[in-house]
């Protein structure tokens, strides 16, 4: 669910991914840059939450404990 709130607002999803300084300085470059650029820098913001959200994932995989 977070990765398709990537696709709207980036640095919403950044925040629910645990990460809320980099969430905040996102939303003050992205804004900027959507207004700027028409858009044109929204799949970078994109992407840089797809990657934020799927490190924080792995960091949730990692410490769980492994039963086996």
């Amino acid at each position: 669910m977070n990765y398709v709130l990537a696709l709207f607002l980036p640095p919403l999803s950044i925040l629910i991914a645990g990460r809320p300084f980099v969430a905040i300085v996102t939303f003050l470059v992205w804004v900027p840059a959507l207004i700027f650029s028409g858009g044109l820098t929204h799949p970078m913001f994109i992407l840089l939450a797809w990657i934020l959200i799927y490190q924080a994932r792995e960091d949730r995989r990692a410490r769980l404990p492994r039963d086996g």
